[in-house]
């Protein structure tokens, strides 16, 4: 390490979802965190207006969790849960299923939430074959969802540039359109009027595809592609048609459960549940790394009491339910339920909404969406160098000590659920002047 702290080689660690030369050429740090703030490693303030990458809900270096780690690293750093088990993966479960929506009490752990957007799907296929439907093998995402890097989220997902690298991925795959209608529903608050009749797309995939559909997997509100929230009436007119046509809805709730929206998970703030639903990041705080899959239990009965003697469902990972990932889950819990951390989202959203939509008017600001306590301001792309604008914006922000997110040219606003106003004034008062200053 020099003398501020930067390593003097970053040649080794190939970043992730990162444009490596450039930020070789000129790295930003951070070097440590507590409550709002991240810190340089030259002491400089950085507000975190993103929650980490939408995961730190409770904000940073929350002792009660830091001391739940370190107590399980004392008493036992490992143990398999493959034909084996140990008391706290038990109770982690146990206490995310008193959180979780009424018939989702079946969890699964897994490490992150690409692997739970597997794991949900395997599931899906699993049941179908449980109840006699083998024939039932196709996955529906919708364009412009994220569900991951594994080979199944990135099938189901809709995001082109994750997906041509790499060439044919999974065989029978389909997708329903996006909502994000901006010539119906720019600078909308909260969930737009217009848009219920796109899931009657299913429909149409129905007809051409017959009963060979297991499952749709939609995230509840559309985040890494921009802040993406569904129409009224859209997702009850997606459950009913799941439930004419004996599909399983899936809900990617990696981004909207642990409060962002206000509720515990966006199932109960949009009022329509899943039959599985993935979660991960806000699980545990994002201090130690996990996902989990929320299961109906009918579902869970389907596949473990109709095997034969022995494994029911030939999935798992080494460190689904790791003792020290658990101990972090239970001490977010219990952070999310002492302090009321869904309902501090609730009681900021109206401040947060009119302090997002201060942004219109701004010059080549062309749409403000938000719901919760998560925004997407999107600009006007630079002719012929997309991305371009909102890199400088995010720059600037960085500069400023503001922590922003961009996708394509959106920003993207996910503070942690402990934000207050002076947090959120600050926030969009330095983004204002960046995205002023990109005017050129």
């Amino acid at each position: 390490m020099n003398e501020i702290g930067r390593p003097n080689n970053l040649d080794a660690f190939w970043m992730p979802y990162s444009a490596n030369r450039a930020f070789k050429a000129s790295p930003r740090m951070l070097a440590r965190a507590e409550g709002m703030l991240y810190y340089t490693p030259d002491g400089r303030e950085v507000i975190d207006g993103t929650s980490g990458l939408w995961c730190c809900n409770a904000g940073h270096g929350r002792r009660e969790i830091t001391e739940a780690i370190q107590r399980q690293a004392a008493v036992m750093d490992f143990a398999p849960t493959f034909q084996m088990g140990h008391p706290i993966a038990f109770e982690a479960a146990a206490r995310l299923a008193e959180i979780t929506p009424a018939g989702l009490d079946r969890v699964f752990f897994t490490n992150s939430g690409s692997e739970s957007a597997d794991t949900a799907l395997k599931i899906a296929l699993a049941y179908q074959r449980a109840r006699g439907q083998a024939q039932r093998v196709r996955l529906i995402g919708r364009e412009r969802g994220y569900h991951g890097v594994g080979f199944g989220g990135m099938s189901v997902g809709g995001i082109g540039g994750n997906r041509k690298q790499f060439g044919t991925l999974l065989p029978h795959v389909d997708h329903l359109p996006h909502t994000h209608a901006p010539e119906h529903n720019a600078f909308s608050r909260g969930q737009p009027a217009w848009g219920a009749h796109l899931a009657d797309a299913l429909e149409g995939l129905v007809a051409l595809h017959g009963d060979t559909i297991a499952a749709v997997m939609v995230e509840p509100v559309a985040g890494s592609t921009g802040v993406l929230v569904p129409p009224v009436g859209y997702l009850k007119r997606l459950r009913e048609l799941c439930d004419k046509h004996g599909i399983l809805l899936i809900y990617d709730e990696v981004i909207t459960g642990f409060g962002r929206l206000g509720t515990n998970f966006g199932a109960e703030r949009l009022g329509v549940v899943p039959d599985i639903m993935t979660m991960a990041k806000g699980l545990t705080n994002a201090a130690v790394p996990m996902g989990a899959v929320a299961v109906h239990e009918s579902i869970y009965h389907a596949v473990v009491d109709g095997a034969p003697a022995g494994i029911e469902l030939f999935h798992g990972y080494t460190y689904s339910g790791h003792p020290l990932a658990a101990a972090a889950a239970i001490a977010s819990i219990e952070l999310h339920r002492s302090e009321d951390l869904p309902g501090r989202a609730a009681a900021m959203e109206a401040y947060f909404t009119d302090a997002a939509h201060s942004m219109k008017g701004l010059a080549n600001v062309i749409d403000v969406r938000n719901i919760g306590l998560v925004a997407g301001i999107e600009l006007q792309p630079r002719a012929g160098k997309p991305t371009e604008r909102a890199v400088g914006v995010f720059q600037r922000c960085f500069d400023a000590g503001v922590l922003i997110r961009t996708t394509g040219d959106i920003i993207a606003l996910s503070p942690p659920l402990i934000a207050e106003r002076r947090h959120v004034d600050r926030i969009f008062e330095t983004l204002g002047a960046a995205i002023r200053a990109e005017a050129a």
